[in-house]
C-alpha cells in the first residue's frame, strides 16, 4: 500500500461523490494498493478493511483524530480528540509505508477460500463466515428492492447474517437458518466481534454538563471521507485562485509542495 498522491486523492473524491460508502471505501483502497484486484480488496473483512483505512487516513491527514459527538441526555456538543493508535486494533499495526499491509493470502496469483468459523449456544452449532464489502454492497443493493408496504421485516442486519451464515445444526440435525432463535443469532454476532474487532470500533464518551455515559461507534468510512471533502473543496479553491493568477494548469499546481502552494496564496493576498 501507498500513500496517495493530491492528484490521487482529488480523482477519488470525485468518483466517489456518487458513489455508496462501501464503494468510497474500496476505490479509496484500490488506489492505494494497485498490486491487487478490486475483488481481493473486497473480499477483506471489514475490521482488515478499516484497518487499512486508519493506515492509509494516517498516512494522508496525520495520527490526529478530531471530531465532536452529541450527548443523548443533553444534547450538548463534544469535542473528541485521540491519536489512530488508541483504536486501532494491535495486529493490525503496520508502521512503513510502500509495504503491503495485506495478508498474505490476497497477493496476485493467490485464490483462498473465505475461511469460516463456528460457534456454539446451547444445542445449536452455527457456521458463519465475517462480513466483508461485498456482503455490505449486496445489502444495499437487496435493501431497494423490499416493499415498504409489505409485512416484511427484514433489516439490513438481517440480509447481511443471511449471507454470512453457512449452515445450522441443532441437536445434531441441521437447522434452517430462518429458525435460529434469537439467542444463538446474538452468540454469532458476538463471536463475529470477536474475531474482528477493528469492524465495531467504539468511543467510550462521558458527558462532561451532565455527566451521561455512552458508547459511540466510530465509522472510520464515513469520517475519512468528510475530511477528504473538506479537503478536495479547500484545494480546489486554491487552485483556482492560483491558477486565476499565474496561468498555470491544475496539474502543474497539485504537483506543488503543499507549503510552497501556500506561500503563493499568500502572495495573492489570500
Amino acid at each position: 500500500m501507498r500513500v496517495l498522491s493530491a492528484s490521487e486523492l482529488l480523482g477519488v473524491w470525485e468518483r466517489g461523490l456518487t458513489q455508496s460508502p462501501v464503494h468510497r471505501a474500496l476505490g479509496l483502497l484500490s488506489v492505494a494498493n494497485p498490486e491487487n484486484t478490486p475483488i481481493q480488496l473486497a473480499e477483506l473483512s471489514i475490521g482488515q478493511r478499516d484497518g487499512l483505512l486508519l493506515t492509509l487516513r494516517e498516512w494522508t491527514f496525520g495520527s490526529q483524530i478530531q471530531s465532536v459527538a452529541t450527548c443523548p441526555q443533553c444534547s450538548d456538543r463534544l469535542e473528541l480528540s485521540f491519536e489512530i493508535s488508541d483504536i486501532r486494533v494491535p495486529e493490525i499495526v503496520q508502521e512503513k509505508p510502500k509495504v503491503s499491509l495485506l495478508p498474505r493470502w490476497l497477493h496476485k496469483n493467490h485464490q483462498p477460500e473465505r475461511r469460516s468459523s463456528v460457534v456454539k449456544f446451547a444445542d445449536y452449532e452455527v457456521q458463519f463466515q465475517l462480513p466483508n464489502s461485498l456482503d455490505l454492497a449486496a445489502c444495499l443493493d437487496l435493501l431497494p428492492a423490499l416493499n415498504p408496504g409489505s409485512d416484511n421485516t427484514t433489516s439490513p442486519q438481517r440480509i447481511l447474517l443471511e449471507r454470512c451464515l453457512l449452515v445450522a445444526h441443532h441437536r445434531g440435525k441441521q437447522q434452517s437458518i430462518d429458525k435460529l432463535p434469537p439467542e444463538a443469532i446474538d452468540a454469532v454476532i458476538t463471536q463475529m466481534a470477536e474475531e474482528d474487532p477493528q469492524a465495531n470500533v467504539q468511543l467510550n464518551l462521558t458527558c462532561p454538563s451532565c455527566g451521561h455515559q455512552w458508547r459511540s461507534h466510530f465509522d472510520i468510512v464515513s469520517f475519512f471521507w468528510t475530511e477528504i471533502h473538506a479537503w478536495a473543496i479547500r484545494t480546489l479553491r486554491e487552485i483556482h485562485t492560483i491558477a486565476a493568477a499565474y496561468g498555470w494548469s491544475e496539474a502543474e499546481i497539485l504537483a506543488m509542495n503543499p507549503y510552497r502552494r501556500y506561500l503563493y496564496l499568500e502572495m495573492v493576498g489570500r
